[in-house]
């Protein structure tokens, strides 16, 4: 099996050179494989082994007379080998050559990707194992709900990593496809064990039914994938930069030393790694679109979808390359700052214990109508109060300290219970 794409850097997939080393492997595989057939002779496979080479400024000067980009490339390729040059690309259509050196670049991507969301996962599992009881404010709706911890907040992300790291293995099958059937796809002028041989050397699998083209649906698929993976970053990244904001402050992003955060402001220290994530994961979002137009071509094949791709897979691939490396770049440098969750954790003298305290009382006997009344009355006159302290309030409301003794509050204002039943999630995580 042809192992062509071993360079550590996204960019290198999808230069012209590296697309058309992908159509030479191709080309040549087939020849490899009719050769075996007995149908290319072996002095001539020689010479296209050792012959067959291409340049791509001569490939552009050649398309831009003749207009066809595999017959510039073809013509090129042949000014090298020669006369056994005949053997090359024999039953075969363009779009073997284009779709099945493509499905090579996409494969090589996604291994590129599978390997920086591998770093990202650790990175997060590593947060997550030193922050399992670092006690902090859950929100939802941005508002105060109940404690948590930082590590079960990044234990979401490590499952959501996981699943993205699922659905790369997924892809990685999916996209690894190629086809050598033909014009229309019907095997007429090659045969059908041709096509077999020359995907098994590349290490991809034959499609099922290509038509003159392998159908767009395994490149949107490729696309949304990428998108939703990078959308998964996007939330990653505005949680950071929701907490880093000046008056939560819970977590921040490194501030390396001489940066600067404004030309006007020498305060200023601004999640911009972040803020940086979130804007690139719009651009992989707003290809979806194009993907999944690109599915309804005419009849057997038109080219519509050919100008997208040219842009968008390349652009697509890079972009979450680049994404990836920055978020595990955040989360490994990460501040994390437990003093001022604990500090906003209990704003307004804990109101967020409310839950504890409307059960305490049910426990005690009294309504649950009368227990939520008491309870709310006490939580919004702290929280309408400036210094308001909930738990004063319920110290000196004689309703409450009739059914709830000191050591019965106490328990209340634990967060002992909210950790309880986490070793569940560790578990399952192995954390």
């Amino acid at each position: 099996m042809i192992e062509r794409y071993t360079l550590p850097e996204m960019g290198a997939i999808w230069t012209d050179r590296a697309k058309y080393q992908s159509w030479l492997d191709v080309e040549v595989a087939a020849c490899e494989a009719n050769c075996s057939l007995g149908r290319v002779p072996e002095a001539a496979m020689e010479d296209i082994r050792s012959k067959a080479a291409f340049e791509p400024a001569r490939i552009l000067e050649i398309e831009a007379e003749v207009r066809h980009d595999v017959i510039a490339f073809l013509t090129n390729v042949n000014e090298y080998v020669g006369d056994a040059g005949r053997y090359i690309h024999v039953g075969m259509t363009s779009s073997d050559v284009l779709d099945t050196g493509l499905a090579l670049q996409l494969k090589a991507s996604v291994a590129l990707l599978r390997k920086e969301l591998s770093a990202l996962d650790d990175a997060i599992a590593k947060l997550a194992a030193e922050h399992k009881t670092t006690v902090m404010i859950g929100r939802s709706h941005a508002i105060h709900g109940e404690p948590i911890t930082f590590g079960f907040k990044l234990a979401g992300w490590l499952a959501e990593t996981r699943r993205n790291a699922e659905r790369l293995e997924r892809l990685e099958r999916d996209v690894a496809v190629g086809q050598v059937s033909g014009a229309m796809g019907t095997y007429a002028n090659t045969d059908p064990e041709v096509e077999r041989l020359t995907c098994e050397r590349l290490g991809l699998t034959p499609d099922t039914a290509s038509t003159q083209v392998i159908s767009r649906d395994r490149h949107a698929d490729y696309v949304q994938t990428l998108a939703l993976v990078g959308a998964s970053l996007d939330r990653f990244s505005t949680e950071i930069r929701n907490l880093q904001r000046t008056d939560v402050l819970e977590v921040e992003e490194s501030f390396a030393k001489g940066q600067k955060g404004s030309s006007a402001m020498p305060h200023k220290r601004n999640p911009i790694r972040s803020e940086r994530i979130s804007g690139l994961a719009r651009v992989l979002r707003s290809y979806v679109v194009a993907a999944l137009e690109n599915v309804a071509l005419w009849h057997e094949r038109d080219i519509s979808h050919s100008s997208t791709e040219r842009m968008m897979l390349p652009d697509c691939s890079v972009t979450l390359h680049f994404m990836l490396r920055e978020m595990t770049a955040v989360v490994a440098g990460l501040g994390v700052y437990p003093g001022n969750m604990r500090r906003n954790m209990n704003v307004y003298g804990g109101v967020v214990f409310s839950q504890r305290v409307l059960l305490g009382l049910v426990d005690a006997g009294m309504s649950r109508e009368d227990a939520y009344r008491v309870v709310q009355r006490n939580a919004h006159s702290a929280w309408n109060s400036d210094g308001g302290d909930f738990r004063r309030n319920l110290e000196a409301d004689s309703e409450v300290t009739a059914k709830l003794g000191a050591q019965q509050l106490d328990d209340c204002f634990s967060t002992d219970l909210h950790q309880a039943n986490l070793g569940v999630i560790w578990e399952r995580l192995g954390l």
